[in-house]
């Protein structure tokens, strides 16, 4: 599609994905069970997305491009393992038969979970399923970005082809398309001169989200306070923020637009134009499924 893009979508993707199982009691039950925490269940679950490659501590991969705190990742391996769930293998992580099993069950029962949820008409839910389901497709063979790291776990995710029109293909395709973009982001910030981390504090002051400094590390606990100070002195080194405030200044601003403007260039062009087209109903209809799940 061309622009103007409809980047009233991208933010209403994570709402959706944080709300569409807050009323599974699988996790629950299983973690319980299993005598695990939720992040280890979590850890243990995404890692099946990884399919037979595994996963290993790469960026983006077990490790957050936007981290600095090496090994976070570490304890819910090691209670994965410990309850029998995932093995590691020549550096790399896998799940075990156990783990699999697991996954297998988690997948049925977020299958069987999606089927009890009606937030729109059918023929409405039915229409948006396949409209974001073209568009993930359309991204996820792009020829941009050319490095994926995400992209990939989309289809581990999507496993068995859920039913066309179904809010399981609704759930599909928008985990596909946050997976697409993430990739989209990276390859947009990569071409600048500032790392993950740094690009991060850069959006939080750009979105002005703390107030100061302080504040700031209290909203990255995947970064070091250390490296959240170091990445403030650099940024305004660099003229990006303000010397006396947390506020980007005008170069720092256009800077993190241009970032902004890149990541919908590549998430979007691949978009069929008779989706796009229908950008501003579908961001309609995901705020409608959105205050449905809440």
């Amino acid at each position: 599609m061309r622009p103007p893009y409809p980047v009233e979508i991208p933010p209403l993707l994570p709402l959706f994905l944080n709300k569409r199982r807050a009323k599974m009691t699988f996790p629950l039950q299983k973690t319980e069970e299993l005598g695990l925490d939720r992040p280890t269940f979590i850890w243990a679950i995404n890692l099946s997305y990884r399919g037979d490659r595994g996963a290993s501590a790469e960026p983006g991969d077990l490790t957050s491009v936007y981290g600095t705190i090496p090994g976070r990742w570490l304890p819910m391996a090691a209670a994965a393992r410990g309850a029998g769930l995932a093995e590691e293998r020549t550096g790399r992580w896998f799940l075990t038969e156990k783990g699999r099993s697991l996954a297998a069950a988690m997948h049925a029962a977020a299958r069987a979970h999606y089927a009890t949820l009606a937030p729109l008409p059918k023929e409405e839910l039915a229409e948006l399923a396949g409209l974001l389901d073209r568009a993930f497709r359309a991204g996820a063979k792009a020829s941009e970005p050319t490095k994926r790291v995400h992209t990939p776990f989309a289809f581990g995710y999507r496993g068995d082809e859920p039913p066309a029109g179904s809010f399981a293909q609704l759930d599909a395709a928008i985990y596909g398309l946050w997976q697409v973009r993430d990739d989209c982001h990276m390859a947009a910030w990569r071409v600048s001169d500032l790392t993950g981390p740094e690009v991060e504090v850069l959006t939080r002051t750009w979105r002005e989200e703390a107030a100061d400094e302080a504040a700031l590390i209290d909203l990255l606990p995947h970064q070091r306070p250390e490296d959240v100070s170091a990445a403030v002195a650099r940024l305004r080194m660099d003229g990006l923020i303000e010397p006396d405030t947390l506020k980007a200044t005008a170069k720092g601003a256009a800077a993190r637009q241009a970032i902004e403007d890149e990541t919908d260039r590549l998430f979007f062009t691949p978009w069929p134009d008779d989706v796009g087209a229908r950008g501003a109903w579908i961001a309609e209809k995901l705020i409608e499924v959105n205050t449905a799940l809440a």
